[in-house]
């Protein structure tokens, strides 16, 4: 009896009752649908313990990864508005069918290293803040991803060579660049590759260095080649009404764990894709290093994906593009 009164008059008084340690005064859940061991998981759960420490435990999220919760990556900016979950990291180019400035990120051969990747974020981020804001909700911070190479059965040294590739895209401008090379793109969920690999229904992926890790891809693919065909990116997005019902000090907290985040995760990407480039190769997988004819003309037959982009691209697109191109004088 004395515990059931205790029980009542702690929920009398509105105070949360746990059978261990204090509950958090406010409990969010943040989505992830990248493996547990993914770079962009692993952020996502470093930028949860910053904010439960600088709130005192205040605020608490709790990241679902691997896509645990259903939600598909061109769904994420409506799963976030619409509040089915406070906190969502997503590939920008992949939400791009609802907001098409977010495809600039990954125009193929557009930013060619990760210094100009870098410089076309911090670029775009007034853009692309006033296009989450059009969405209900405010971005915390954008982590990279190494560039993305070209993953085969077989050896590919030429764009000849390309024709005719099954290849998997993770966004439109991949599947752009396999269709002007002569290949199918395959837009496949994730969580479809290797099955799809292992079955012959593609026989290649572009995509990053941390993705071949996750996917084990030299259990069904043999070469890499590295191009930097596009180099994408992800943001993480709180909804606007939870952050605004949020107290001054925990509001403070998140955007002071984004900061970090994002300037930790832009100086972790290179050694990240070495990292993951030399794991692949004690696997078995072999890197070709594409020549200098190769890449010239990767860049020659994608030429036609940017020029139809900024073609039909918005003024605020446009006015992007233009900045851009002139910080790094082209």
């Amino acid at each position: 009896m004395k515990k059931l009164t205790h029980l009542a008059l702690a929920l009398a008084l509105g105070i949360g009752v746990t059978s261990g340690s204090a509950q958090a005064k406010t409990a969010w859940t943040a989505n992830s649908v990248w493996p547990p061991n993914n770079h962009q998981t692993l952020a996502l759960d470093e930028f949860a313990a910053k904010v439960k420490q600088q709130t005192g435990s205040e605020l608490e999220i709790t990241v679902s990864s691997g896509g645990a919760l259903g939600y598909k990556g061109p769904e994420l900016l409506k799963v976030v508005r619409d509040g089915m979950v406070q906190v969502s990291d997503m590939l920008i180019s992949g939400v791009a069918g609802e907001d098409k400035i977010f495809q600039i990120v990954t125009l193929p051969f557009l930013a060619l290293n990760f210094e100009e990747s870098k410089l076309l974020n911090d670029t775009a981020r007034p853009y692309f803040d006033k296009a989450a804001a059009k969405w209900g909700q405010k971005i915390l911070y954008i982590s990279p991803w190494p560039g993305a190479g070209l993953w085969t059965k077989r050896q590919i040294t030429s764009v000849e060579e390309m024709k005719g590739l099954k290849t998997r895209t993770y966004d439109k401008n991949g599947a752009l660049v396999v269709e002007a090379t002569g290949g199918t793109p395959y837009a496949l969920a994730f969580s479809e590759v290797y099955s799809s690999l292992a079955t012959g229904v593609i026989d290649s992926v572009i995509t990053s260095t941390p993705t071949a890790v996750d996917a084990k891809f030299w259990e069904v693919l043999k070469y890499y080649q590295p191009m930097n065909i596009t180099i994408a990116t992800n943001m993480v997005n709180v909804n606007l009404k939870a952050f605004e019902k949020l107290d001054k000090k925990s509001q403070d907290a998140l955007v002071q764990a984004g900061k970090e985040m994002e300037e930790a995760m832009w100086k972790k990407v290179v050694a990240l894709d070495q990292e993951k480039e030399s794991l692949c190769k004690k696997n078995g997988m072999e890197t070709v290093t594409p020549s200098a004819d190769f890449m010239k003309a990767l860049s020659v037959i994608t030429e036609k994906i940017r020029t139809d982009w900024l073609q039909d691209a918005s003024p605020e697109a446009k006015a992007l593009y233009e900045e851009f191109m002139k910080k790094v004088k082209r």
